[in-house]
């Protein structure tokens, strides 16, 4: 009982002082309120994800000062790389990865910055899509499936590399607008308007876009490669609504709408459709 209490109001005394520190200093409160977003609180592999992830030919490669663990399943066909979501790791793939390769595809993962196997402290969408392209630019897959903060930054890099090698991606229940995201970290740490506003010009700042430029279906509108975009109508994480805007906006998209498969969509049915779309 005290643990959840505890639980309940740590966010609202992190706000309070972070909001006092921002009338002190502004830049190390904004600073600070960044990087507690950016921070996960788990993700690391567990004890029990240890033995599948150690049958992988593994390497680890370097993005700036950060160490990436990937790890890759050969096959005798194309190659798929698979990107995981926030607070997340290469071993939530498990059952797509031994089925993708029984049937002869090479399959590639990595742990992003700060989860898994690799090094790092941090993770936000930009650093994410930068790692992901060092990964793409070493094993050059032909296609592509991610979840959640994975899925926003492989739209994100997509858009922004416009990789050739790339011929089908898929997108499982993507967040589709960085406002919304920040809108929510604003209610739970309760910051004023004025620090939002502030937290949205340091953003742009550091990687030139506002909250309201970071958005998905607006990057989706230079995508160009065919795409699949799967995700649940009752999703309580990532709304639906946002991969009804981001289908409007990518010419060569397809959405599929599932019901009660929650925000993971760890179910077979998913597989099937994205071992389909991958054969079609």
């Amino acid at each position: 009982m005290v643990r959840k209490t505890l639980k309940k109001y740590a966010p609202l005394l992190v706000g309070k002082q972070l909001s006092t520190l921002f009338l002190i200093s502004p830049k190390k409160a904004l600073h600070k309120a960044f990087i507690l977003f950016c921070t996960p609180r788990k993700g690391r592999i567990l004890p029990d994800q240890e033995y599948f992830l150690e049958e992988a030919e593994d390497e680890i490669i370097t993005v700036n000062d950060l160490y990436l663990q990937t790890y890759r399943w050969v096959g005798y066909k194309e190659t798929i790389l698979l990107v995981h979501g926030w607070e997340s790791n290469s071993h939530r793939w498990k059952t797509l990865i031994e089925k993708l390769n029984q049937i002869g595809y090479t399959v590639v993962a990595f742990d992003a910055p700060a989860h898994g196997n690799s090094s790092g402290k941090i993770l936000n969408v930009p650093l994410y899509a930068e790692c992901l392209q060092k990964i793409v630019q070493l094993y050059r897959p032909n296609y592509m499936v991610s979840h959640s903060v994975g899925a926003m930054a492989s739209i994100f890099n997509q858009y922004r590399y416009q990789n050739k090698e790339v011929e089908k991606t898929i997108i499982l229940a993507p967040p589709a607008e960085l406002s919304e995201i920040m809108q929510n970290y604003k209610t739970a740490l309760r910051f004023s308007d004025k620090f939002l506003t502030s937290l949205n010009n340091f953003f742009k700042e550091q990687f030139g876009y506002s909250f309201e430029e970071f958005s998905m279906p607006y990057f989706a509108q230079k995508i160009t490669i065919p795409g699949l975009i799967i995700h649940d109508k009752y999703d309580d994480i990532a709304p639906y609504k946002g991969s009804l805007k981001i289908h409007e906006n990518w010419n060569d998209s397809h959405l599929i709408t599932t019901e009660n498969f929650g925000h993971s969509l760890f179910f077979d049915e998913v597989d099937d459709m994205i071992i389909d779309f991958l054969k079609d």
